[in-house]
This record gives C-alpha cells, sequence and structure tokens, in this order.
C-alpha cells in the first residue's frame, strides 16, 4: 500500500481478504466448542495477516451461511508432488533480492534498438505512452516523484505522476515482468540480454543513478548491478514486506487497527448516530465532447436516397469489423514491427489470402506463429471472420 492513501485502501483490502481468511482457517472453525462469537482469525497459532475474524460452525452455519457438515474438515486431495522439471519450468519470478535473475549485460544503447522494434508501437516514443498502454517515463524520477504528494483539490491541479522511475518501488518487477509478459503478442519471446538491455533504456529513460552517477547510454547493466539503481520510492509502501522479517512485520501491521479505518475492530453498530458524507468539492461541468442525454437509435447505414439493403448490410458488418480490429487486432495489425500483416499492406493480405477464407480462419481462431488464439481474445467465430474481412477489405 503507497503510503499516502493507507487510510483509503487498506479497509478495501481487508474486505477483500476475509473470505480467504475464513477459508483458510476451517480447521480453527471445527474446535470452537459451538460458540456463536466470532473470534480473530489464526494460522499456527498466530493472528492471520490480514487482521479478520473466523466464524465457528454452529448448527449447521457459520456466521449467515450454511455448510455442508459432512464435508466440513474432509482431507484435501491436492494431487501428485510436482516434478523437478515442472518446477524448474514455474519458478521463473525474480525476487528483491535479485533470487531468480539469470546472467547477461546489455547497453541503453542495444535497448533502444530493441524497445523500436518490440515496444514502441505500445508505449510510443521515449516510453511516453499512448493509445492504451502505460507510460514508462515522464522525465526525471526524482524530481516527479514529489508529485506522488500532490491532491487535485482544484480543477486545473496537477495530479501525482505514477510511471515506473517515479512510482514502482523495486527494479526486479521491472526485469521480471519485461522477460516474462512482454512483448504482449510473444511473452518470453526475448532473450536475457534483450531485457538487461530494455532495462538499461527504460533505467536512462527516468534519468535515474546507479552508484550515485546517472545511468548513461553506454552504462552496462547486469545480473551483479541491475537491482543497485536508486529509485526515489524504494520506502514508498507499508508495510515492509521484503526481507527475512517481512510475514511478521505485516502481520504486526494488519493486526494493529490503529493503522486503518477508525482505529478499532467493529462487526456491528460500527457508527453512532448518523454517518458524516463527504459532498463533492469539485464538480466537474465542462466536458469535450459535450454528455449528450439522447436516447435514440443510431440512424439505419442506409439513410441515402441511392443506398440499398444489400449495400447497407455489408457496411455495417464493415463497421463491426472495424471495431473488433480496432479492440483487439490493431495493436499487432497496426504496424509492421510485430510481423503480422499490416492494415493496408496489398501484397502481404493478398499472399495470406491465396491460402483461402476458410484456411485463415482457421489460422486465426487455433493461432500460428506468434499469433495466439483468437488473437488473445474470447470473441466468438463469427466475430474474427468478420475482423479478417474488414483488414482484407481495407488491403485490397
Amino acid at each position: 500500500m503507497f503510503k499516502s492513501y493507507r487510510n483509503i485502501l487498506f479497509g478495501a483490502a481487508l474486505i477483500a481478504g476475509a473470505s480467504a481468511t475464513l477459508l483458510a482457517n476451517a480447521d480453527i472453525n471445527a474446535n470452537t466448542g459451538g460458540s456463536k462469537k466470532y473470534a480473530a482469525g489464526k494460522e499456527k497459532g498466530k493472528l492471520v495477516i490480514d487482521g479478520g475474524v473466523t466464524y465457528p460452525v454452529h448448527n449447521g452455519m457459520t456466521g449467515p451461511y450454511h455448510i455442508n457438515e459432512k464435508a466440513h474438515g474432509l482431507a484435501i486431495n491436492n494431487g501428485r508432488p510436482a516434478t523437478p522439471n515442472e518446477i524448474k519450468a514455474w519458478d521463473i519470478d525474480v525476487m528483491p533480492d535479485g533470487t531468480g535473475l539469470p546472467k547477461g549485460h546489455g547497453t541503453a544503447e542495444e535497448g533502444e534498438e530493441v524497445y523500436e522494434a518490440k515496444c514502441l508501437s505500445c508505449h510510443g516514443d521515449f516510453g511516453s505512452g499512448g493509445g492504451g498502454y502505460p507510460s514508462l517515463s515522464k522525465g526525471n524520477a526524482y524530481e516527479l516523484h514529489k508529485t506522488l504528494k500532490f491532491q487535485r483539490t482544484t480543477p486545473d491541479a496537477d495530479g501525482p505522476v505514477r510511471v515506473f522511475g517515479t512510482y514502482w518501488p523495486r527494479a526486479s518487477t521491472l526485469w521480471w515482468y519485461i522477460k516474462t509478459g512482454m512483448p504482449h503478442p510473444a511473452p518470453l519471446s526475448l532473450t536475457d540480454n534483450q531485457v538487461y538491455a530494455l532495462v538499461a533504456y527504460i533505467y536512462t529513460l527516468n534519468e535515474l543513478k546507479l552508484n550515485g552517477e546517472e545511468v548513461e547510454d553506454d552504462t552496462e547493466i547486469n545480473q551483479d548491478n541491475v537491482l543497485k539503481v536508486d529509485l526515489p520510492n524504494k520506502d514508498g509502501f507499508i508495510p515492509k514486506i521484503d526481507g527475512p522479517n517481512g510475514l511478521e512485520n505485516t502481520r504486526a501491521f494488519f493486526n494493529d487497527y490503529k493503522n486503518y479505518g477508525n482505529g478499532t475492530r467493529c462487526m456491528h453498530d460500527c457508527f453512532k448516530g448518523e454517518p458524516k458524507i463527504l459532498p463533492i468539492q469539485i464538480e466537474q461541468k465542462s466536458f469535450l465532447p459535450p454528455l449528450s442525454e439522447k436516447r435514440d437509435l443510431p440512424k439505419n447505414p442506409c439513410w441515402i436516397a441511392s443506398c440499398d439493403v444489400e449495400a447497407g448490410a455489408a457496411g455495417s458488418a464493415n463497421a463491426e469489423g472495424k471495431k473488433i480490429y480496432d479492440a483487439h487486432c490493431a495493436v499487432c495489425h497496426g504496424n509492421d514491427s510485430m510481423g503480422a500483416p499490416n492494415l493496408g499492406n496489398k501484397e502481404a493480405w493478398a499472399k495470406v489470402m491465396k491460402q483461402g477464407m476458410d484456411t485463415v480462419l482457421k489460422n486465426a481462431i487455433n493461432g500460428k506463429n506468434a499469433m495466439p488464439p483468437r488473437g488473445g481474445t474470447d470473441l466468438p467465430d463469427d466475430k474474427i471472420k468478420a475482423a479478417i474481412e474488414y483488414m482484407y477489405s481495407k488491403s485490397k
């Protein structure tokens, strides 16, 4: 949790964790002697981390919910132990202390080349963001870190700038996320050296320092120094979850009710009198474009006299295909860097369509090469076909 917002966010976190607490402490419920009162949840004799409570089973119910008492407390079959090779394949995370980092190296100069080929289409020039994809930098991280305390108390006030350099507390997350999740259409396709180079490039965009010196284009980032970068928000989150005492720190923090809410545990009649409701302080009245309250249906695409029924149906289908393309396909088919046939590229689409629509549709549904099945969506077959027909119609 970021420090400035802890009183707002912790209550939601506790509510979200309550269900998990009840499930995790089912063995305690079975040994409470049928007491109707709730008790603080425990885990191996200690209070649970999230400060939740455990409700005992009484007359076939736990709190207001009925349960199956015959199934309650039965042993759970967790399946077979994972093999060493399975564990090795799954164990790809990188810890804050560097555990999991492979050997490798790269410079920002090398990273810029990788960025332009793999990342620029989504994250924009110099990590500026765009098209719904997040910015990676907004300038000097140390100066922009000060904005995290900004509050929009007036309509024209600047808000906090949350990008990697200003907000993220650990560089290990950056390396791990790029390696396992980027680029979006082809995760795990980058080499370790490419990832180190991209990390170095993002360091330079944020003007971060390493050992007191700003990271330059030719500064080599490797497994030994990648986590030594100075991130201004490294102490901006509570509780302290890193290190051997992380679990106990978290347990102590969440079980001290002064750290969130109104400072007391309360399950019933928590407010005396009417709660105070804070009205909107800054009302937004102007919108561009202006808000519309019209409820009429859109005009038929064949509203002009020369439009026939068949042309109208084709126009409607084409509009649907464009909508699907914009939402799900443009990220890969909207630029040449992704390796997919680009919208408007007549030669590329002519080559694709030589296979026939049935084959193209089959490949789009099942996936081919770097393209995931259905483009990574859950769209039905007819929607996928509409998108293909739209892209082909724009590339003839």
